[in-house]
């Protein structure tokens, strides 16, 4: 018999508070906060794990950080880097969730990443599905092809990242080892939606601009800045920003998003020292677009800046 833990969605920035967390808590897909983040680390991450003190089963992640050093020492966490394990899933497994024993609650990322590493746990470290844990791998490393209900998850994620109820929903779904079918119509409803947000990104992705670089061993990065109350999906905006060139750079008000493929041995971490996140994708605050454009070799930052802006 199946015993249901509560839920809660969280990304690195934004942690439930401790307090409100029932009984033993369970963190998968979480990265430590960098300090990228808003107050980083220190602010976030580190009294989150206080606040639960001794009610803190595991933490299980695979997101690198400078600090996972200093909980080496400590069996709850189980930590490794992205090179490592390139999703969290393949870390949760039966000797490991046996290990830990009985929790409560379940704290997961809102990606397909985390919410099959949350049914894995409830299923006693066992993939929902066969194949579930490749499936997670290709859509958080966007290497390879998911299978087919690989992918109507991470459509429906990818169109409603913040519908709490449904990531509830996909998340029972597969502990439950898809068993219930009538549950795929809300998923596939949802998943519907990204087509309009794709045809967005598609549109949008026009007008990046790139800059040739030379002396890196990417030679090109692809500069994009979308006007404010824009919609599409980022996903995909980023990755036809990595057909046209080595490197992808999305501003969206007051923040943007650097990315290069998975297998690029590109590390922004150590580029624009970030203590931690992952090392071929990461956000920081618009403002420091133009010492990043500088960082990564473009000559003349301030006219790529200039020509990439919303008419």
């Amino acid at each position: 018999m199946v015993v249901w833990p509560q839920l809660a969605f969280a990304t690195p920035r934004k942690l439930p508070k401790a307090h409100e967390l029932r009984g033993r808590v369970v963190v998968v897909d979480i990265a430590f906060a960098s300090e990228a983040s808003s107050g980083g680390f220190l602010k976030i991450t580190k009294p989150f794990i206080e606040g639960l003190g001794d009610r803190l089963a595991a933490w299980v992640d695979h997101h690198d950080h400078d600090l996972h050093v200093d909980y080496a020492g400590d069996s709850r966490f189980v930590l490794a880097t992205k090179a490592q394990h390139g999703a969290c899933p393949e870390m949760v497994t039966p000797a490991l969730v046996a290990r830990i024993g009985a929790i409560d609650t379940i704290v997961c990322h809102t990606d397909f990443d985390g919410l099959c590493s949350a049914a894995k746990w409830i299923n006693g470290g066992n993939e929902p599905y066969p194949g579930a844990d490749d499936d997670a791998r290709a859509i958080d490393t966007r290497i390879g092809e998911p299978s087919a209900i690989g992918r109507r998850f991470d459509r429906a994620i990818r169109a409603r990242p913040r519908d709490v109820a449904l990531l509830g929903l996909m998340v029972r779904h597969l502990a439950s080892g898809l068993s219930d079918t009538s549950l795929w119509k809300t998923i596939d409803d949802a998943g519907a939606a990204l087509v309009a947000l794709e045809a967005s990104a598609r549109e949008h992705a026009r007008d990046y601009r790139v800059s040739a670089v030379q002396g890196h061993p990417w030679r090109s990065i692809a500069l994009l800045k979308v006007p404010p109350g824009s919609t599409f999906d980022r996903t995909l905006l980023l990755l036809l920003g990595q057909e046209r060139a080595d490197i992808a750079i999305l501003v969206d008000r007051d923040n943007m998003t650097l990315a290069a493929p998975f297998d690029s041995k590109v590390n922004f971490l150590s580029l624009l020292s970030i203590s931690g996140g992952m090392p071929t994708l990461v956000s920081l605050p618009a403002h420091r677009l133009c010492e990043t454009l500088l960082t990564l070799g473009v000559e003349s930052p301030q006219l790529a800046m200039a020509s990439t802006e919303p008419t």
